[in-house]
């Protein structure tokens, strides 16, 4: 098998993030990393990208460089598309640069500064034809995708009620002023937006919850906050939700919980059975029924369905993990390319990535949560678009 060629902007010196999607896209053998413009110092980026093993050459002084320089290469040899591990600012113009020249794009998370931005970027993506992917991690993981397919298929009735939390604790004192390169851009409006925790966190919780039930969020009731003296943008907030089908249902995003590593949890219960999914014990799985004992599933069991065993790679009792749920979309995004070359349509379980639909919904709800906290109106509804 010929591997995917992949380029990447961002994610140099202290990105944690940048690394992460360097891993997962290694895992399984199908990508290789080929070129990079890795910072905003064309200094940094050439040393860094030394430091990954590539040549000078393919190490590029910024975006534009790369994109100009990677197009005018031969077929077999560019890129054939790019990896965006930048603060949010930086997404929407490199994803058009990249469609501009003709590359497809796996975006990280939010996908854009702005909801105006996001729906550009679809109307660039219909003008060009290419594939638009985003990384939406904790969707890669095998049990949410078992979670998933037994809500989908009947087995807990109609859903009633939904919760979903996501807990840190990391910017619980002034990070952004001690030198936390992290901290820094997540908490500058220009840099990451309207939003610091639900454009970080909050969002990735509201796609949880949309992908495990089913369901799309109708309107929110929102309280968003800076908690820590002198902050801008929001580290904490609550939501109520209102879904489409009338379920109801409890958001709940802070980055100031003492103590809290990543604690993405999700509760949904329907009328016949509930289900409980937490980040950090990710290989469990929890049925619960009215008359009968509470079920634990377990990943890479062969009672699993189908979508959560294309997306494990190991036997029962090795733990997969972050860099694992990371992989399974950057599988399923070179499932797509592959498909795509072979002129074949993607409907495979291997090709289940967030895509430019997803984007947009997104960064409605991140906007949406930020205006509904400043309005004394209780319900806001989010519009599809």
């Amino acid at each position: 098998m010929i591997k995917l060629r992949m380029g990447m902007v961002g994610g140099g010196e202290g990105a944690f993030i940048g690394e992460v999607h360097r891993s997962a896209a290694a895992l399984d053998g199908e990508i290789e990393l080929v070129c990079g413009a890795f910072s905003a110092d064309p200094e940094c980026s050439l040393r860094f990208g030394k430091q990954l093993g590539l040549p000078a050459s393919r190490v590029y002084r910024d975006y534009q460089t790369m994109m100009s320089a990677e197009a005018q290469l031969s077929a077999d040899r560019r890129m054939q598309f790019v990896a965006i591990v930048t603060p949010n600012h930086l997404h929407y113009p490199v994803a058009h640069a990249a469609l501009d020249a003709g590359f497809h794009v796996l975006s990280d998370k939010p996908a854009t500064l702005s909801l105006n931005e996001a729906l550009l970027l679809r109307e660039k993506l219909q003008a060009t034809n290419l594939l638009y992917g985003l990384t939406h991690t904790y969707t890669g993981y095998p049990l949410v995708k078992e979670a998933q397919q037994r809500i989908a298929a009947g087995e807990l009735g109609a859903i009633r009620k939904v919760i979903v939390e996501y807990p840190q604790g990391w910017l619980v004192e002034r990070e952004e002023q001690a030198g936390n390169k992290q901290a820094s851009w997540r908490l500058d409006p220009e840099r990451a937006g309207v939003s610091g925790c639900f454009a970080d966190i909050g969002v990735h919780a509201a796609n949880l919850a949309e992908y495990v039930s089913g369901l799309k969020i109708e309107a929110v009731c929102a309280d968003l906050t800076p908690m820590v003296e002198g902050r801008v943008l929001d580290d904490d907030g609550a939501m109520l939700l209102r879904f489409e089908s009338g379920a109801r249902g409890v958001l709940h995003a802070s980055q100031i919980c003492i103590g809290e590593e990543n604690g993405l949890k999700i509760r949904a219960y329907g009328d016949k059975g509930g289900v409980e999914w937490s980040q950090q014990e990710p290989n469990t799985l929890w049925l619960k029924w009215h008359d009968r004992p509470v079920q634990m599933l377990r990943a890479g069991a062969a009672y699993l369905g189908e979508r959560a065993t294309a997306n494990t790679r190991l036997p029962m009792g090795h733990p997969e993990g972050y860099i694992e749920a990371f992989a399974n979309l950057y599988m399923a995004f070179a499932g797509q390319l592959r498909d795509r070359h072979a002129g074949v349509a993607s409907h495979d379980h291997n090709t289940d990535c967030p895509g430019i639909e997803a984007a947009i919904r997104g960064m409605a709800f991140i906007e949406l949560a930020v205006t509904a906290s400043a309005s004394n109106v209780k319900w806001h509804r989010l519009q599809s678009y």
